[in-house]
């Protein structure tokens, strides 16, 4: 199987002020490190040697940056400068880049983790899903919801109390999404052609259709850069 990996990194960074009111959130460090540079690394480490990296804030600097890299990855920009199109909007404009690839290994630029990738990679071959979801047990508002043999069924929200289910299920198991899946081509074809949309919003839709599965890494380290006040010193 061909996988080409994707990294959002066109987002504005605004839970990362006053760090991206001069630089996208792609080039913030933490710890002296790059998460751009951190998020490439994972992939090839993985064996991905094809990528794509969406941009939209501070574009310029980001593909400067990435001219100057030393990867071993073939990196190709999806220039979003005109208008944010949103994580499954970025993700059809980048189809022409997708040519001869059976799937994709979708990666938010701002999630620091020790997760296996190939281990990944190797459950979504093994289990035949469209889509599979790296998620994990944290607190969080929004979880993803999964029956009991992993395969998910709807959405909810903690805070507000909606819920979505668009498929029966035998029990319901609620698991907070990592920001790190991986889709087949064929499935990500059918996002519509819109200028803005939510991969969240399509998975919840076609998960009444579609084999959706959950990769569930709790003994990994995760964190989510954008939790301002516990990275704020470890930032630059």
């Amino acid at each position: 199987m061909k996988v080409i990996g994707f990294i959002y990194a066109a987002g504005l960074g605004t839970r990362l002020r006053p760090h991206t009111l001069a630089k996208p959130k792609a080039l913030v460090r933490v710890d002296g490190k790059v998460l751009l540079d951190n998020a490439i690394e994972k992939l090839e480490d993985a064996g991905i040697t094809d990528i794509i990296v969406n941009v939209h804030h501070f574009p310029d600097q980001i593909i400067e940056h990435m001219r100057s890299s030393r990867g071993v990855a073939r990196i190709r920009v999806s220039d979003e400068r005109a208008y944010l199109r949103d994580t499954a909007g970025g993700l059809k404009f980048s189809s022409p880049f997708w040519g001869g690839a059976d799937a994709l290994l979708l990666y938010n630029v701002d999630i620091i983790s020790d997760i296996d990738i190939r281990r990944l990679l190797d459950s979504h071959i093994r289990s035949g899903n469209s889509a599979t979801l790296a998620v994990r047990n944290r607190d969080t508002s929004r979880y993803f919801i999964f029956d009991g043999s992993g395969l998910m069924c709807g959405w909810c929200n903690k805070s507000t109390g909606e819920t979505i289910l668009n498929r029966s299920a035998d029990e319901c198991n609620l698991m907070a999404f990592s920001g790190i899946h991986v889709i087949n081509t064929g499935f990500a074809a059918e996002i519509p052609s819109v200028e803005k949309s939510s991969i969240t919003n399509f998975y919840i839709e076609k998960c009444r259709d579609y084999q959706i599965g959950a990769y569930v890494h709790n003994g990994d380290l995760w964190d989510d850069v954008g939790k301002f006040e516990i990275f704020k010193d470890r930032l630059s």
